[in-house]
């Protein structure tokens, strides 16, 4: 299993953000029960939000994007994906 650091960029409509949060969080939350997702939240300033997740392989990970109400919804504007490994700290293998 690989962990993956994953920036999104929200849309500008901020209605839509609001709208779709909701869903968005309850997508996560089972994955952040499992262990899949070690973290998730909005950055400060509202722009967008960062996930650490982990997955077998970027097919996977992509999979579980690809069905993310962020995604189906088009509030993720962009997204910066890469592989993460950590050394220090919570998943840290």
């Amino acid at each position: 299993m690989t962990w993956f650091t994953v920036d999104t960029r929200y849309t500008a409509d901020a209605d839509l953000l609001q709208r779709v949060r909701p869903a968005h969080r309850d997508y996560l939350r089972p994955m952040v029960d499992s262990g899949q997702v070690l973290a998730a939240g909005p950055w400060a300033d509202g722009a967008g939000g960062f996930v650490i997740i982990k997955a077998a392989d970027r097919a996977e990970l992509d999979g579980i994007l690809a069905v993310d109400p962020y995604t189906t919804e088009a509030v993720a504007a962009e997204r910066v994906i890469r592989e993460w490994t950590i050394v220090m700290g919570a998943g840290a293998e």
